[in-house]
């Protein structure tokens, strides 16, 4: 008997998206078992666009933004489903996208997540992701950015998927929990990933399993928000899945590289946003430590593979290579 796969987007104001999105996803080769379209609260009329011209699709209404974390998962909990794949609004899948990722989940019972080859939308030889990367002093990245697209014809183990474009096993999120709605967006793919890899699971970067994003087509990149939510995101990602004993190690390494990721905000970019992100997550470290408590709890956590999932280290000065596809005037890193 086939698997039964759930299609989750979350929706805040995309209306503009919303035509390209689900008419893409509703021509897939392996047609989509249900589509669950989660609305923050809208005021552009997506509710209604939607109910008039895709009946096919069910409507979660939020009476509030509920963010990207939490709409996701309010979606995944009202389906049932050996998978469920993440769909940001802003984009455009091929037509063998789920099928490619559905296939390559069945073939390995130890996989469970597996992620897209995300194509900028407006450049659609250039890589946005590739999967998600995290290194040993905590910093996140989406791998292979802004290289062309053959860079990355390659399948392979990788730290997790960019949650715009990913497939996860159900039975893996009923095991370690989902999205952890304290985020309200930004790094909850990179939070869930690691847990996910500490508990045994495996995640998979399938190439054929193409997508073309419109990158930070809902939060504009640099805006306060978003340096603000990745500041404080980044830290509390640290708190709760940092192994111990590495933490005492590359303690001092992850302050410094910290350090110099703040200059870098404060005298060049002239922004704050990111450190008093920061400065919320220490304030909130007693809270995230309680988090950690219960991620350790998981079952079949190990500290060593908690470990063995992170990147080496690169130097100072070339950490930015791994960013300079969004560091244009309109784009900031990942891992601010």
């Amino acid at each position: 008997m086939s698997s039964h796969v759930v299609v989750i987007i979350p929706n805040w104001n995309g209306q503009q998206h919303l035509q390209t999105c689900l008419n893409a996803l509703l021509r897939q080769a392996r047609p989509v078992d249900e589509v669950v379209l989660v609305d923050n609260a809208s005021t552009d009329g997506s509710c209604a666009f939607v109910a008039e011209n895709y009946p096919q699709v069910r409507l979660l209404s939020c009476e509030k933004n509920l963010g990207f974390a939490a709409a996701t998962n309010l979606g995944i909990r009202s389906t049932q489903s050996d998978y469920v794949a993440t769909l940001n609004n802003d984009t455009e899948v091929e037509p063998m996208w789920l099928e490619e990722l559905v296939r390559d989940m069945e073939a390995n019972p130890h996989l469970g997540m597996a992620a897209s080859q995300m194509l900028f939308y407006q450049q659609r030889g250039t890589i946005n992701s590739a999967g998600i990367a995290v290194d040993r002093v905590g910093m996140a990245w989406d791998r292979l950015g802004g290289l062309p697209e053959e860079a990355g014809t390659r399948a392979e183990n990788v730290f997790g998927p960019c949650a715009g474009a990913a497939l996860y096993r159900r039975s893996m999120l009923e095991q370690i929990g989902l999205f952890d709605e304290d985020y309200f967006g930004y790094l909850e793919d990179v939070d869930l990933a690691w847990r996910g890899q500490a508990t045994g699971w495996s995640c998979l970067y399938v190439p054929s399993a193409r997508v073309y994003h419109v990158h930070s087509a809902t939060a504009r990149e640099g805006s306060p928000l978003k340096n603000y939510l990745l500041g404080r995101n980044k830290w509390w990602t640290i708190f709760k899945n940092y192994p111990w004993p590495h933490w005492l190690a590359y303690a001092p390494l992850i302050l410094g590289y910290d350090l110099l990721a703040n200059l870098y905000n404060l005298v060049l970019k002239r922004d704050v946003h990111a450190l008093r992100g920061r400065w919320a997550a220490l304030r909130s470290a007693p809270a995230a430590w309680q988090k950690r408590r219960a991620v350790q709890q998981l079952p079949g956590y190990s500290a060593r593979r908690a470990y063995e999932c992170l990147s080496r280290i690169r130097l100072p000065w070339d950490v930015w290579q791994r960013y300079k596809h969004v560091t244009g005037k309109h784009h900031t890193p990942r891992a601010s």
